[in-house]
C-alpha cells in the first residue's frame, strides 16, 4: 500500500482535530480535550522547539563555512538580507492599502470595545509593560541586544534567537578566515551534528498529524464562547485575511515565477506542507525543521538553505508587518484618531525595524504592536480590542512568514551553486525519511 503524503496525513489530522472540537463544545465535554487531547499538541510544538535551536546555529555554520570564500558569503548576504527588505516594507504597504480601503473600523460598535477593554483589561496591562519596557530603552538598544552576555543562556531562550543567529554567522566566518584546513576537525562535527539534527527532524514529522489533531481540536474548544467577538471583529479579520492572501497567493507566487529558477508547481507543492504546520503550530521556528526539509527536496543549494531559512525566521517577518500595520491602522480608526501621512509612513519605518527579531513564537509581536501603537499616538487600550483575534489570525499570519522564508530561498538560489566540498558532503549523508 502506497504511503499517504505528509500535507495529507496533516489535513486529516487537522479534519479530525475540527471535528473532535466540534464533538465537545456541542456535548459540553471540552475539559476532556483539555486534558488528554490539548497536551499531545503541546509535546509536539515543544519537541520542535527543541531541536529548532540547535537546527538553527548547525545549519547556520555549515552553511556558512560550505561556501568558497567570503566574497561568496557577503554577495549571498547582502542578497538575502536586501529581499527580506523589499518584501517586508511592500507587505506593509500592502496591509496599509487594504486597511484603508476596506475601513473596518468605522463599522466596529463602541459598546463592544469598552466591553473588550475591561474584560482583556489584565492583557493589556502585560503588553503594555513590555511595550513601555522596550520603549525607555535607547534607539541604539537593539544592538546591544544582539550581543548576549551569556552564550548558555541565550540558548535557552526561544526569543533570543537573533543573538544566536549572530554567534553563529561570527563563528562561521572565522571558521572560513581560518581556511578548510585548520577548521577541517571543527567542519566534521559540524556536519555530523547537522545529519543528526536532521534524523531527529525525522523522527519528530512522523507524530507531525497527531500534533495537528491535538492543535485543531484545542483551538475549536478555546474559541467556542467567543461568537460575538469573532463576528463583531469580522471585517478586521476580514481586511487581515485579504492582505495576507494577497501576499501569500498573489505576490509570492510572482516573485517566484519570475525571480526564481524553481517552477511554480514545485514550489507550491514543497511549502504546502509548511504552511499547513505553520497554519497549526503558529510558530515559524517550529516550522524551520520541515522547511529545511522542503527546500532541500526542491533540489536548492544547500548552503543558501542553511543561511537564508535559519535567518529568515527572525528577520523575515511580512506577515507580522502586514498584520501589524493593519491593525494600528484599525485601533486608530476605532478610537476615533486620524493619522496623517507622516504618520502613516511613522507606521512603515516602524513595523520595518520592530519586525526584525519578532520572536517566531506564537503571539511573539504582540508587545512590539503594543510600541508601534503608542509611537504614532493610539491609545496603548486599544489593544484590547484585537487580542482576542491574534491567536486565529496568527494561524494564517506564520504560514505567510514561512512561505516568504522559502520564497527568499528559492530567489536567492537564482544564480547560487552548491559548493562541491558541500555536494561530497551530501553523498555520505543519510537523508532523512520524511515523505510529503
Amino acid at each position: 500500500m502506497k504511503k499517504l503524503p505528509l500535507y495529507v496525513t496533516i489535513l486529516i489530522g487537522m479534519a479530525i482535530g475540527i471535528l473532535i472540537g466540534f464533538i465537545a463544545v456541542s456535548t459540553g465535554t471540552e475539559q476532556v480535550v483539555t486534558d488528554w487531547v490539548k497536551p499531545w499538541g503541546t509535546v509536539f510544538i515543544r519537541m520542535l522547539r527543541l531541536v529548532a535551536v540547535p537546527l538553527v546555529v548547525v545549519s547556520l555554520i555549515s552553511g556558512i563555512t560550505n561556501m568558497s570564500d567570503m566574497k561568496h558569503l557577503s554577495r549571498l548576504g547582502l542578497k538575502t538580507l536586501f529581499i527580506y527588505l523589499i518584501t517586508t516594507v511592500f507587505a506593509i504597504f500592502i496591509g496599509l492599502i487594504a486597511v484603508n480601503v476596506i475601513r473596518p473600523g468605522f463599522v466596529f460598535p463602541r459598546e463592544k470595545a469598552e466591553e473588550f477593554r475591561i474584560h482583556y483589561e489584565q492583557s493589556v496591562a502585560e503588553k503594555q509593560e513590555a511595550a513601555q519596557v522596550v520603549q525607555e530603552q535607547g534607539p541604539l538598544h537593539f544592538i546591544e541586544d544582539l550581543v548576549p552576555e551569556n552564550v548558555v543562556q541565550a540558548a535557552g531562550d526561544n526569543s533570543a534567537m537573533l543573538q544566536l543567529i549572530l554567534l553563529s554567522i561570527v563563528f562561521a566566518v572565522a571558521m572560513v578566515a581560518v581556511g578548510r584546513e585548520r577548521s577541517a576537525p571543527v567542519k566534521k562535527i559540524v556536519e555530523s551534528l547537522n545529519a543528526i539534527i536532521l534524523k531527529i527532524i525525522g523522527y519528530v514529522m512522523k507524530i507531525a498529524p497527531l500534533g495537528v489533531m491535538a492543535l485543531m481540536a484545542d483551538l475549536m474548544v478555546s474559541f467556542a464562547g467567543d461568537v460575538d467577538l469573532l463576528l463583531a471583529l469580522g471585517y478586521y479579520a476580514l481586511t487581515v485575511v485579504i492582505g495576507l492572501c494577497f501576499i501569500l497567493f498573489v505576490c509570492y507566487p510572482l516573485i517566484v515565477r519570475f525571480l526564481s529558477r524553481v517552477p511554480l508547481k514545485s514550489y507550491m507543492r514543497a511549502v504546502f506542507p509548511v504552511q499547513l504546520l505553520a497554519f497549526t503550530s503558529c510558530s515559524s521556528a517550529a516550522c524551520l525543521p520541515l522547511n529545511v526539509e522542503q527546500m532541500r527536496k526542491l533540489g536548492l543549494p544547500r548552503n543558501v538553505i542553511s543561511f537564508v531559512l535559519p535567518t529568515g525566521i527572525t528577520i523575515n517577518m511580512n506577515g507580522t508587518s502586514c498584520y501589524h500595520a493593519i491593525a494600528t491602522v484599525f485601533v486608530a480608526q476605532v478610537m476615533g484618531v486620524d493619522l496623517s501621512l507622516a504618520q502613516m509612513l511613522s507606521i512603515v519605518v516602524l513595523t520595518t525595524v520592530s519586525s526584525i527579531g519578532t520572536p517566531g513564537i506564537p503571539s511573539g509581536g504582540m508587545a512590539i504592536l503594543m510600541l508601534v501603537l503608542v509611537a504614532v499616538g493610539i491609545p496603548a487600550e486599544g489593544i484590547a480590542m484585537i487580542i482576542a483575534m491574534d491567536r486565529p489570525l496568527d494561524m494564517l499570519i506564520t504560514a505567510v512568514n514561512v512561505s516568504g522564508d522559502a520564497m527568499a530561498a528559492c530567489v536567492v538560489s537564482r544564480n547560487e551553486k552548491e559548493d562541491p566540498v558541500e555536494e561530497a558532503d551530501a553523498e555520505t549523508e543519510t537523508e532523512t525519511p520524511v515523505s510529503c
